[in-house]
This record gives structure tokens, C-alpha cells and sequence, in this order.
């Protein structure tokens, strides 16, 4: 069988290395390897479990914010804490513009070049491609001239010598489908794209402080006041000025209605360009319905709480789903998770073959091999730093599909309309979601559902303030005092790319173990000790390759899972002959 390696896998977070065995033109055997020898585990044992959510949201800048969240989940769950109504509405607010932030942006900047020809765009109709912008959505500003000084603006990049990252693409190759107006079009918006991130990202740092990783967290709550004035008279400890008019306090009346300007302008973006691109790219390519369609289990956690945290009703719903079957959701439990290393660069004192529990897991490096520069994974035991997540010892696909199928089957009547909306025209049924197409238009309709819903917690957040109901943070036991000799802690939750878990272990006031189980853990997962290969793997077997040297369809399936390997790696060598000290090789691969 000819062999294919690309290494690394770009377009992803961290380092990714893809193997596959070809039996004709269709991938047989697949290996994926996450390269990255990290140690934010390790590294916070010993650390105050109140600074644990600051050194945890370092696992990734990409979905910043979202192991903040979880840390402080999990140490509040451990103390028994339970956080005001505001806190909560805050960090909804902070999730929430994370997720429709991740799931925009990595449409248009990790996925979009696997389906578009940039190349072909500089030779499409400015007007005919205004045209068509006209039938897509009712907006203003889509001008033949624009179009044409953005295609002007991709020639010369091409045409320079120095395209940066335009220079790499394969372009001409035989997979791609669309018209070269349609090109034109996408890659203006992928352009726009990037000016609505920054300024949508501005909520972020209104309620987070900064942008990325949110300095505003807080054990028991949130780091955030309303305005304040200070005690009347010059006592020389008068609340310090706000620094930069430009910066208004965000539970201030500045703030407001600066987080309603920016959620209507993000919103119109998302229901005018995101969506009917999204759209359009499903109906272009309708031989990527049903592809890649993964191990069949599906797993949510659930996110959102819209009531209690002990009793949360979620956005996001709770769930899980076997294999073959979409329409029994199950209950989910942490105890289930469990983690094989059979297959990973980690040992465990009873044997690599067995599943740990989160609650017991662990992150021991164990590097034996193999030689550098690699030539072949296939063979080699060991072969990936990801661990092999498994749900009573089933592989389960966690993200955005995994979540709309979830709500499908619990009833969900926002998740019903938003799906229906997008499979008629396609003349779709549920089960034809499964895959590639399926995992880009989960993500449309779940950006369109969680940006409504921001408007709506907005007002919320300021209504319950209207109250005289300030409180942003319990901190009755923020006094280590107060803490019991020992305590255990857990969260379950999900970010853009799928569920995430941590668990702490508290002694002696500080943190005495930490481990952690995140989306791309899950579906980057290597094989287990029954063979069964993770998410990415099984979904890559089968597809269909028209230029082995240019592998553009296994591409396709590895950015519908919008997987990040610096999330899904653990563990910390700080020596340079450590294994953190591994250096990638890519003299094989194909870039």
C-alpha cells in the first residue's frame, strides 16, 4: 500500500502528524499523532488552588477562557461553593462569545482553503460576483468594486514572491468545485472575517479584562464591580479613575450599551455571512455528505447553566449517544470517562492497557521511540503525547455535531428549527449529518443559536443588577482557613470544539493532583488497548484520495473536527534532554 505522511498537519492548534495507508485511491489505515509534549498538569500540583483557573486557561489561547472556566468549576465544586446569579450570567456571556467567535473564525481562516480555490478567485467577475453576493443575503457594501480590489489584493499577494500564507495552498487541484466567482466571494468574507473577530472579541475583553485568556475569573464568582464612585470627600483612598475613557466599566451603563452595539453588529455578521456561506459550501460539495463520519458515538456534556449551578438548566444539552443510534440520548457521568495510554507516550503503574478515571488519572511520560526522524508510525505501540479518552470503553465524537445530535434527540426545539433550516434545502435527513458537511453546518447552527442568546443574558445581567442584586462573587470561603483538610472537585462542560473535563485534588491548601480531559483529547484520541482508533482516525478511513501527493480530501476531514493538539497533549519535561525537549521532524512529509 502507498504510504502518505504529512507533518505537520497546519491550520490546526499545535503540532499534528497524519499517516495513512492508501489501498487504491481510498484511505485504508490512518495514524494520527499529536507531537506536543506539554505540562499545565504537572505544573499547577503545588500551586494555590485559587490561582489553578489562571495557569489552567494556558492549555490554549485558541478557545481562550474555556479551561478557565473549567478550573474554577472544579475547585468551586470541591469547596462547595456556589457562585451569585451575576457570576454566572458573566462567564455565559464570556463562553458564549468565545464559542461563536471560535466556530466563525475557524470556518473562514482553518477551513475555508480546503474548499476554496484562491488561486481561481483572481480570475472570477467582480460583478457577477456581486450578483451573487445579492442572492445570498440583504446586506449593503457587497459592490462589484469591492470584490474587484479584493481580488486585486490576492493577485498581487500570489504574484509577489512572498504570498505568506497563500503560498502552500493546491490550488488547480481536482476537489475543488466551486465557480470562480463563488471563490472571489468566500475569500472576501474570509478577509472580513478577520476585522468582525477583532471587534466582536472587544466583549471579551469588556468582561474578561483582556483578550485572549480573561483575567476576570475568580474562584466563588467574578472579578468584576458596577461603577462605583468611591467615599465621598478627599480621603486619599478615593476608587481609582477609569484610565481610558475608551474602556468603560463593563456592569456600567457604558458598558451596556457598548455590549449592544457590538452583539447587534456580530449577530448581522453571523446571520448574513456565516450562515449563507456555510450554505453555499454544503451544497457545492454534496459528495462530502455522509463522509467521514467517525467511530458513531456521540457525547455532551452540556453548557450554558440558565438556573442553579447544582440544578443548571443548559443551553447546551446533556447527553450521549451510541452507535446507530440517534434518537436515545443517555445520561452522561464523569465516573464513565477513563483514559488509555496503550497507544500514547505515557505509562501507568498497573499496565498502559488499563482505563483510569479522571479522578485517578495520570501524566507520567514514558518516551521510548521511536528513532528520530520518524519514518512510520504504523507499528511502533506508542505514537501519539494524546491519550485515548474512552466513555465505558467506547470512543465517543465530542464537538459541535456531537452536541446538535444530542439536542435532537432531547427534544431541543431552537436545536429542531436550526437544523431543519439547514438539511431541506439540502434535501437532507438527520442521519446525513454524520461527517464532514454535517460538523461546518453544526456549527452554524449553533453559533446562530448561542449569539441570540447573548442579547439575551445581556439583559438579564442587567435586569438582576436593576434589582440591587450586585453581588458578583461568594467569598465566604475564600479564606484557606475555612477549607477541609482534603476535598475533591470536578467539572463537565464543553467549549467550542467539544466537551471539557478537569478534576482537582485538594491537601493541605494546595493543589494536590490535577488532570484534565479536553475536546481534542477525545477526537485526536490513538488507538486503545482493544485496537478501536479514535474519532479522527476512523472518520479518515475510507475516503477517497484524487492526488496522493496532494491528500487536499484527508484535510477536509481533519478541519471538520477543528481539532488543537496543544489542548489535547499533556504533561512538562523542563530539562532540554527531557521529552519536552522533542524536536519535529518533517523531512518525510508533506507540508
Amino acid at each position: 500500500m502507498a504510504r502518505i505522511v504529512i507533518d505537520p498537519v497546519t491550520r490546526v492548534g499545535g503540532s499534528l502528524r497524519l499517516e495513512f495507508a492508501l489501498d487504491g485511491d481510498r484511505i485504508a489505515d490512518a495514524w494520527a499523532s499529536g507531537m506536543v509534549f506539554r505540562g499545565l498538569e504537572a505544573g499547577l500540583r503545588g500551586r494555590d488552588p485559587r490561582d489553578a483557573w489562571l495557569l489552567a486557561q494556558r492549555i490554549c489561547g485558541t478557545c481562550s477562557g474555556v479551561h478557565a472556566v473549567a478550573s474554577v468549576r472544579a475547585v468551586e465544586n470541591a469547596l462547595g461553593i456556589k457562585i451569585p446569579v451575576n457570576a454566572r450570567i458573566i462567564r455565559n456571556l464570556l463562553a458564549g462569545t468565545m464559542l461563536v467567535r471560535d466556530h466563525v473564525t475557524d470556518f473562514y481562516l482553518s477551513q475555508l482553503v480546503d474548499w476554496v480555490d484562491v488561486q481561481a478567485a483572481t480570475t472570477a467577475d467582480p460583478t457577477a460576483t456581486a450578483a451573487l453576493a445579492a442572492t445570498q443575503a440583504q446586506r449593503p457594501g457587497a459592490a462589484a468594486a469591492d470584490f474587484a480590489k479584493v481580488r486585486d489584493r490576492i493577485a498581487a499577494e500570489l504574484g509577489s514572491g512572498h504570498p505568506g500564507v497563500l503560498g502552500n495552498g493546491w490550488w488547480g487541484h481536482p476537489a475543488y468545485r466551486l465557480s470562480p466567482e463563488q471563490d472571489l466571494l468566500l475569500v472576501a468574507h474570509m478577509l472580513e472575517a478577520i476585522d468582525w473577530q477583532r471587534g466582536f472579541m472587544r466583549l471579551q475583553a469588556l468582561f474578561g479584562g483582556k483578550d485572549p485568556h480573561p483575567q476576570s475569573f475568580l474562584v466563588g464568582g467574578m472579578a468584576l464591580v458596577p461603577p462605583w464612585g468611591g467615599p465621598a470627600g478627599s480621603t486619599g483612598r478615593d476608587h481609582p479613575q477609569v484610565p481610558d475613557a475608551n474602556a468603560p466599566g463593563a456592569l456600567g451603563a457604558d458598558g451596556f450599551g457598548l455590549a449592544v452595539d457590538l452583539l447587534a453588529t456580530a449577530r448581522a455578521f453571523v446571520a448574513q455571512v456565516f450562515v449563507p456561506d456555510v450554505a453555499l459550501i454544503a451544497a457545492a460539495y454534496p459528495d462530502f455528505v455522509g463522509v467521514g463520519a467517525g467511530p458513531g458515538g456521540y457525547l455532551s456534556a452540556g453548557e450554558y447553566p440558565r438556573g442553579p449551578v447544582d440544578a443548571p438548566d443548559l443551553l447546551l444539552p446533556t447527553g450521549r449517544l451510541d452507535a446507530g443510534n440517534l434518537e436515545a440520548s443517555q445520561s452522561v457521568s464523569g465516573a464513565e470517562f477513563a483514559e488509555s495510554v496503550v497507544s500514547s507516550w505515557y505509562s501507568y503503574p498497573g499496565g498502559s492497557d488499563v482505563l483510569l478515571g479522571g479522578n485517578r488519572g495520570q501524566t507520567t511520560p514514558a518516551w521510548p521511540g521511536p528513532a528520530l526522524p520518524l519514518q512510520s508510525l504504523e507499528g511502533a505501540g506508542a505514537y501519539s503525547w494524546v491519550k485515548s479518552p474512552r466513555y465505558r470503553g467506547v470512543p465517543m465524537e465530542v464537538g459541535p455535531l456531537a452536541r446538535v445530535f444530542v439536542g435532537l434527540a432531547n427534544g431541543q426545539a431552537d436545536v429542531a428549527v436550526a437544523v431543519a433550516a439547514r438539511i431541506a434545502p439540502l434535501k437532507l435527513s438527520v442521519s446525513g449529518l454524520a461527517g464532514v458537511v454535517g460538523r461546518i453546518l453544526a456549527r452554524s447552527a449553533e453559533a446562530e443559536i448561542v449569539i441570540g442568546h447573548l442579547g439575551t443574558w445581556l439583559a438579564d445581567l442587567r435586569t438582576n443588577l436593576g434589582t440591587g442584586d450586585v453581588s458578583v462573587a461568594d467569598i465566604s470561603s475564600w479564606d484557606p482557613a475555612s477549607w477541609p483538610s482534603e476535598a475533591q472537585g470536578y467539572s463537565l462542560g464543553e467549549g467550542p470544539r467539544g466537551t471539557v473535563a478537569h478534576w482537582v485534588a485538594i491537601r493541605d491548601k494546595v493543589v494536590s493532583d490535577y488532570q484534565v480531559i479536553d475536546a481534542s483529547t477525545w477526537n485526536l484520541s490513538p488507538r486503545d488497548g482493544t485496537g478501536l482508533r479514535g474519532p479522527v482516525e476512523a472518520a479518515l478511513v475510507g475516503i477517497a484520495v484524487a492526488d496522493p501527493a496532494r491528500p487536499l480530501e484527508a484535510l477536509r476531514v481533519v478541519h471538520s473536527f477543528a481539532p488543537c493538539t496543544g489542548c489535547a497533549a499533556h504533561a512538562f519535561g523542563p530539562r532540554r534532554d527531557a521529552p519536552g525537549g522533542t524536536r519535529q521532524h518533517t523531512v518525510e512529509g508533506i507540508r
